[in-house]
């Protein structure tokens, strides 16, 4: 893992941490593995699911997205009082909530009921993200053992991201879908009896109140402006979707006018000066945009189109995240050398080509090995943003300022998650309907009709109902939309990664810093 130039060099000469302090990062990875788990496990488990609760195919997204949407709204403030309750205190806190409601959750009788149980979980989520990052910045003082040990808690979230799919094909092998919420239970037992025994409290010494109304001007800018571009990218124009994107952007001008004035603000806005700080944060949203949105069409591909068990779907994206592990740990070795600007570049060119071979997927025989082939090659630019994105973003803030830098970076990524779970999930749809419009023929029965036009996973639990010429343009339908997909996700990526290499280029390797940082601090030393 590679720490940035801005890192100061007192930092080089802090304590190094010991047996417990490593132990701690254990016990750390398990909520953080946990939080990356629970936002891709069901992407296998939907199609089971939308067969018992019958969603809609609004709600369907909203039982996806609303756990990210919840996160993403709550992290900043959850990470502000983690600093004056204590960090530790607010993830146990938070692990309770998270276990109780992934019960709730597994044993929904509605839509409705799962779609706010993963509203909850995102807000018991919002606390465990940030308390996990900045507990490490608390146990790990030496610069190489923190930039190892953000690594791994990068790594850990992206990992369990890539698990997800596999885990969740294993439960639905032997149990029913709410079984993939109940993965939740153990991990949290875990950690409430290890926490007390192996983490630090910590609690800012010196900060003010929390500002309440800098709280509900944060959820009122983004929460809307979620809600419209959700609907936008599914319905177009509509008068409500636009009002709705200009009341979360007012907001947000509200929000931040407001930050700037407040001596201890929510969010401080001078963090936004960092070029690197900035620019890193562009990279982990738009990059996790392409990633989950093309993550949960390729899960779906391969059970509605290509035909597979969940327990096969989930193993055949065992090579993906192998992928990305590995990129996880070649990337912080190559940015040691080679400036981390250049690695992400270089990474995410990579990944068009598998958004390329994802653009050309057909039904037919070698669809699946290709659309995992492709897969493959976006998830190694998703490990290596994940190993080295972070890094960016905390090591670009003052070290008073690593706690609104975590949750910051936390956010975007939870933000990118859910927008392109939304954006890319409603694009597939808009496809998919358009070509389906054309081929449902008027002799189907109403109902059987709404069914095939409402989504793929409503047309194959229906096939023993329909004709087979129908539920392979069903499958067709839905494949050109992962087509779609793939040529808008491949060009932005390409542009990302031409942003990484421009506004990222400065930044120095570790080496290259260390090196300059020892110079600088041993001006008696002899030239060498």
């Amino acid at each position: 893992m590679v720490s940035l130039n801005e890192a100061s060099g007192s930092r080089l000469t802090r304590q190094r941490a010991g047996i417990k302090e490593w132990a701690g990062l254990a016990v750390l990875a398990l909520p953080t593995a946990l939080l990356g788990l629970d936002v891709t496990i069901l992407y296998l488990a939907l199609p089971a699911l939308a067969a018992d609760l019958q969603p809609s195919s609004t709600q369907a997204l909203w039982i996806m997205d609303a756990y990210g949407f919840m996160i993403a709204g709550f992290l900043i403030t959850m990470g502000t009082l983690g600093d004056r309750i204590g960090r530790r205190r607010l993830l146990m806190i938070g692990a309770v909530a998270f276990g109780v409601t992934s019960v709730i959750a597994a044993y929904s009788t509605s839509a409705a009921i799962l779609i706010g149980a993963r509203a909850v979980l995102g807000v018991a989520g919002a606390t465990l993200m940030p308390s996990t990052l900045a507990l490490i910045s608390n146990m790990f003082g030496d610069v190489r053992q923190r930039a190892l040990a953000i690594g791994i808690w990068a790594t850990m979230f992206a990992l369990g991201m890539a698990l997800g799919p596999v885990v969740g094909g294993v439960l639905l092998e032997r149990f029913w879908w709410g079984s993939a919420f109940l993965v939740a239970v153990p991990v949290v037992t875990v950690l409430l009896i290890a926490a007390p025994l192996l983490l630090p409290e910590y609690r800012a010494s010196r900060s003010g109140p929390l500002d309440f109304l800098s709280v509900a001007l944060s959820l009122a800018a983004v929460l809307p402006a979620v809600y419209g571009v959700k609907e936008i990218a599914k319905a177009g124009l509509e008068p409500v979707a636009v009002v709705a994107l200009a009341l979360g952007a007012l907001l947000a001008v509200v929000f931040v006018r407001r930050q700037k004035r407040l001596t201890d603000p929510l969010l401080d806005m001078r963090l936004f000066a960092s070029r690197t700080f900035s620019a890193a944060l562009v990279v982990l949203l738009f990059g996790l945009v392409g990633v989950s949105g093309v993550m949960l069409l390729v899960t779906q591909y391969l059970q509605l189109v290509a035909g597979l068990t969940p327990l096969a779907a989930g193993f055949w994206m065992g090579p993906p995240a192998l992928m990305m592990v590995l990129a996880g740990i070649v990337a912080p070795l190559l940015a040691r050398r080679i400036r981390p600007g250049y690695v992400v570049g270089a990474a995410l060119t990579l990944s068009t080509l598998g958004y390329g071979l994802l653009a050309i997927v057909e039904v037919n025989a070698s669809g699946v090995g290709m659309a995992i082939a492709g897969f493959s090659l976006v998830y190694l630019g998703l490990g290596t943003i994940a190993a080295l994105g972070t890094d960016l973003v905390v090591g670009a803030a003052p070290a008073d300022k690593a706690g609104s830098a975590s949750a910051m970076s936390e956010m975007v990524q939870e933000l990118g998650v859910a927008l392109g779970v939304a954006l890319l999930g409603s694009l597939t749809t808009f496809v998919y309907r358009a070509r389906m419009n054309d081929v449902v023929s008027n002799d189907l029965p109403f109902d059987l009709a709404d069914v095939v036009e409402e989504g793929l996973w409503g047309t194959t639990s229906a096939v023993d109902r329909l004709p087979a010429e129908i539920v392979l343009e069903a499958q067709r339908a839905f494949t050109a939309g992962l087509n779609v997909t793939g040529v808008i996700g491949g060009i932005g990526i390409l542009v990302l990664a031409v942003v990484a290499v421009v506004f990222l280029r400065h930044v120095r390797a570790l080496d290259e810093t260390i090196a300059s940082e020892t110079v600088e601090g041993c001006g008696s030393c002899p030239a060498a």
